[in-house]
């Protein structure tokens, strides 16, 4: 790190409130340790989540979950059960929870301006009943999270205001930057290796097959 940026550096909890404060009495107690009806409803209405675990080691990830309204199986007020579709085999979010399972959840609705944040333990867990019931298409998922609710609360949307995420004007030209094949074909090519346009082709062609055959 650079001198001058790790002189800046802020060691502890009490440094940092220094410079920002303490929060408003309602941001500390809107954090609840149960799904109400309002966190339900979100749970119920969202479509993409974000997960974020780390291994016994402390490294960290963040992982996107996406799938129609209602994925997301509430089983009671502390309970949620998370199916997992095919993916990439990685199983990096997997592997970190059977180390560690202290998650974190991040529910998003497309238009909705707020988040839901939900914070617990996790376990990977092969329950035929549950995963019956997240079927599509006949699919069953082979596996999925368990998540134990401790913590749960609804963030603000200055984020979203700032970003303006959900404004048509904020979209951006995909085709602007390269293929998604091409850009890992480049950054795990050797340098004086670079892939031809018939192999960046073949991988295109590889993940859009992927994309229409494997979502499940």
């Amino acid at each position: 790190m650079n001198q001058n940026i790790q002189a800046s550096v802020l060691a502890d909890e009490s440094a940092v409130r220094e410079i920002i404060g303490t929060p408003v009495d309602l941001a500390v107690k809107k954090a609840i340790p149960n799904l109400d009806k309002f966190c339900r409803e979100i749970i119920e209405r969202s479509p993409f989540l974000t997960i974020g675990t780390a291994n016994a080691n402390g490294k960290s990830d963040v992982s996107p979950r996406g799938d129609q309204p209602g994925f997301v199986l509430i089983l009671d007020d502390n309970t949620i059960f998370i199916p997992e579709r095919p993916g990439n085999n990685r199983v990096d979010t997997l592997t970190n929870i059977t180390e560690n399972p202290n998650v974190g959840l991040l529910f998003l609705v497309p238009g909705f301006d707020e988040t839901l944040r939900v914070n617990g333990r996790a376990t990977v867990v092969k329950d035929e009943t549950l995963l019956e019931r997240c079927a599509v298409k006949g699919r069953v998922p082979k596996l999925g999270i368990l998540v134990a609710v401790e913590e749960a609360y609804l963030h603000c949307a200055k984020a979203f205001r700032r970003s303006k995420l959900w404004d048509p004007e904020s979209r951006q030209d995909r085709n602007e930057m390269p293929s998604l094949g091409k850009i890992i074909m480049e950054q795990t090519a050797a340098a004086d290796n670079p892939p031809s346009a018939e192999e960046v082709q073949q991988v295109d062609e590889y993940i859009e097959d992927n994309y229409r055959n494997a979502l499940y």
